[in-house]
């Protein structure tokens, strides 16, 4: 029996795949003194039950890269460890078997272009060539990619922890994690059936477990284990050793090849979950019973695409619960609730496929104490309050296996478990055509049917049957004047003596302005990446009141908290659930402002940029001049018990003026004529803002230290990796949504980060980075090139800008 330390520089708990990947990667940036606790034995959880299937094609970069490093770890941890692990990179294959399935495949096949991996369409006898022994009567068309592959998932993870065990690090098992050592809002060891232990830092890779294990630290991990089935035949004639493994989505069902034999499981629209509360502590090595009447719709459309398995034996059944959470997304990162506490877990039954990448991610994060790169996608603060109900998260994460397989629809909205958070509005809207999708808990208008249309999304990758009543509402802003309900945005005050120095250390931007001054700023990370990108307006000498998107509530908190100076009067307080905003924007809002309250909003008493205390319908309002629209307008800030007064006030007064509702896809159009960015897509913790084009909003011409600043003036020197840059495509038939190829001058240079139309420009507009890291980028590269864009696998002719395409003082649109 390994003796248990009473100290430690980092403590990881559980020994899945996860928790040895995360191992193995500290022991190779240098930590000598780690721990991994298992109460059990090595993938005695979910882990020694996987398929073992490796894809890497994800609609994240920065996520698919790290798929393509488990590939490349793979490829060589047998040869550095000497243990075997099964690996082979013998190609993914995936069917279509329906015209919209094709468009689908056709768009991942770019996406994978431009991520820079091999993807390759075929048809369907060249797919039965690499796979025959399926039936192709009904598949229309596959794609390839050549360096997906499969493992052994024990012998991969044992071979990892041998790995980490050559770094130095000590692997204990059968010893259980009773409890979370805090001190001062810090994670300091834990507790576990055999004694304490002290450390710096503590990683929760526990799994299934690992909501559990978050409790104890006060940490939501939310996630839900669900049943999960599959069989191994015995070997069948005719399949080679070196097929491909194969996903066939529109029968529900995947397959890889076993000892010439196949492994065949699938996902269900009606899924299973493991109904234990608290989940056993003892369940190691198990399996749950079978359950043969709720796998045979799976196994008849197995038998469909393989007739041969009607006459093969049936070697085992394995029903094995994972964990699966609410968006299909795994987590990662240091939890928003306890200071030095990381999560790993949640890996929705494509755990094997990340081991690499997410562990030597997490290890980067730990060892770092930021994220290593824009993981967004992944970061546990994308979860917010609503995710600590343990019902919700079982309806929600049901709901997101269902779809595992489903057709992934642009625009498309998850419906089950709701409404949770609504503004006062959200009836009346509702009975005004509001069609809502959700954000972090959020209901928010999307856009408004009007009478007569049925206020409901019908998918398609066409255009979507919203299409022309959101280009009805961008015209009202652009001509008129619209309100829309953006109650969700979250809000913050930082109050304190020192509020100021605080922000201005945190802030990219110059914010020691006076009371009454609105501030747009970024929030940078040590690499110059943009973490935050929000507005900050100055109440008084000792307060601000900050604005940020609603989805980045919990992010942007943690990110402004965890930053403030040590020794600084300044306190972050969350006023999202106390004020209520509407934003009227469009030329005429200045005359439906005017006509509610007695206050001077001309441009000479009220110019852009600033914020004013007025009265609308007897109620305090703050109103903030700015637009993320690109004309004229107010976010309006009130009590949220008053909101349903000041919009029945607007409404009144905008009639004589086209007043009418609109909502975010309506915004999405607007702000990409104006070439806004937004974060997560087109600036991110990977962007800089001198890289983004918005080099205006860093105060670095002024002798004001501030976080990234260092990372900015040595970019300044030199040429930049990459610039962001406007495309339009004329071509109407085609619809742009981001990830489409950039190619100028005939060579892949990046991939668009947003898409979407433009109805004043009547034009389909992309934005995305144009890059080259060798050589480096200047506008006049990016000007002088001849661009097309790859669509669905096919090249159209784009034009560039690197300005705004829409100006509403022209009359004239650029394009």
């Amino acid at each position: 029996m390994t003796t248990l330390p009473t100290q430690a520089r980092a403590i990881i708990i559980g020994g899945g795949i996860i928790g040895c990947s995360t191992a193995y990667h500290l022991a190779k940036l240098g930590w000598k003194d780690v721990v991994l606790i298992e109460r059990n034995k090595l993938t005695s959880g979910s882990t020694w039950h996987a398929a073992g299937l490796v894809g890497q094609l994800r609609t994240s970069a920065n996520i698919t890269q790290l798929l393509k490093y488990s590939v490349e770890l793979y490829d060589t941890l047998e040869q550095e460890t000497g243990l075997a692990t099964g690996w082979k990179r013998n190609g993914g294959l995936r069917l279509a078997c329906n015209a919209e399935r094709m468009t689908e495949i056709k768009r991942q096949a770019t996406t994978a272009h431009s991520f820079g991996l091999e993807m390759h369409l075929l048809s369907p006898q060249e797919a039965q060539k690499l796979w025959p022994v399926m039936d192709i009567s009904d598949v229309v068309g596959a794609a390839f990619l050549p360096t997906d592959g499969q493992v052994n998932p024990a012998d991969l993870t044992q071979s990892l922890a041998k790995g980490a065990r050559q770094g130095g690090v000590k692997i204990i098992e059968d010893v259980a994690v009773t409890g979370i050592l805090i001190e001062k809002g810090r994670a300091v060891g834990v507790e576990t059936s055999q004694g304490t232990i002290k450390a710096e830092v503590i990683v929760n890779c526990a799994g299934q477990w690992a909501r559990r294990i978050g409790e104890l630290a006060g940490v939501s991990v939310p996630l839900t284990s669900v049943q999960h089935q599959y069989l191994v035949t015995e070997p069948i004639a005719g399949v080679p050793k070196n097929l491909p493994t194969l996903r066939d989505p529109d029968r529900l069902i995947y397959f890889k090849e076993e000892v010439g034999g196949l492994v065949m499981g699938g996902y269900e629209h009606n899924p299973k979950p493991w109904q234990a509360h608290p989940l056993p502590e003892d369940f190691a090595f198990q399996l749950l019973d079978t359950d043969t009447d709720h796998f045979e719709p799976l196994m008849e459309q197995a038998l469909a695409r393989v007739p041969a398995l009607s006459t093969a034996g049936i070697k085992q059944m394995i029903n094995g619960p994972e964990s699966f959470t609410p968006d299909g997304n795994f987590i990662l990162g240091e939890a928003p609730e306890l200071e030095n506490f990381y999560v790993g877990a949640g890996f929705n039954a494509f755990g094997i496929a990340s081991g690499g990448g997410a562990g030597r991610a997490l290890a980067e994060w730990v060892a770092e104490g930021e994220a290593p790169m824009d993981l967004w996608p992944v970061d546990i603060r994308r979860f917010g309050q609503v995710h600590r109900d343990r019902t919700w998260v079982s309806t929600r994460t049901l709901e997101a296996y269902a779809h595992h397989y489903s057709m992934a629809w642009p625009h498309e909205e998850l419906e089950s478990a709701r409404p949770v958070r609504t503004s006062p509005l959200y009836r009346r809207l509702k009975e005004q055509g509001a069609v809502f999708g959700w954000k972090l808990g959020w209901e928010r208008p999307n856009w408004f049917a009007p009478r007569g249309v049925e206020p409901k999304d019908v998918y398609t990758y066409s255009r979507q049957n919203w299409f022309p009543h959101v280009g009805a509402e961008h015209n009202a802003c652009r001509e008129n004047a619209v309100v829309i309900d953006q109650t969700s945005f979250a809000k913050f005050l930082m109050v304190g003596k020192d509020a100021e120095a605080a922000l201005s250390w945190i802030c990219a931007n110059d914010v020691a302005v006076r009371p009454g001054r609105l501030v747009y700023t970024q929030m940078l990370n040590e690499r110059g990446g943009i973490e935050c990108d929000l507005t900050v307006s100055r109440l008084d000498d000792d307060c601000y009141y900050i604005v940020t998107g609603t989805g980045f509530a919990i992010h942007d908190f943690h990110w402004i908290r965890s930053h403030i100076p040590e020794g600084l009067d300044a306190r972050l307080i969350d006023m999202t659930s106390s004020n209520g905003v509407l934003s009227l924007m469009g030329p005429r809002a200045r005359d439906v402002l005017s006509a509610v309250t007695e206050a001077d909003v001309s441009n000479a008493a009220f110019p852009f940029g600033q914020h004013r205390e007025i009265t609308i319908a007897g109620v305090p309002v703050r109103a903030l001049r700015v637009t993320y629209v690109g004309e004229l307008g107010w976010e309006l800030h009130m009590p949220l018990d008053s909101l349903a007064s000041v919009y029945d006030a607007l409404m009144q007064a905008g009639v004589v003026h086209g007043i009418r509702n609109a909502g975010y896809r309506a915004i999405e159009s607007l702000r990409l004529e104006k070439f806004y960015r937004a974060w997560s897509s087109d600036i991110t913790p990977d962007h800089s803002p001198l890289e983004a084009g918005m080099g205006w909003a860093v105060k670095l011409k002024k002798n004001i230290p501030f976080l990234g600043r260092e990372a900015l003036t040595r970019q300044a020197m030199k040429k930049l990796p990459k610039l962001l840059a406007c495309f339009t495509v004329d071509d109407p038939s085609i619809v742009l949504l981001g990830r489409e190829t950039i190619f100028r001058n005939g060579r892949q240079v990046g991939w668009l980060s947003s898409g979407g139309y433009g109805y004043t420009l009547e034009t389909n507009i992309g934005i995305g980075y144009v890059r080259d890291k060798e050589n480096g980028v200047t506008l006049e590269d990016v000007l002088s090139g001849s661009y097309e864009l790859e669509i669905a696998c096919a090249r159209y002719p784009a034009k560039v800008s690197l300005e705004p395409l829409y100006d509403p003082k022209m009359t004239r649109i650029k394009a």
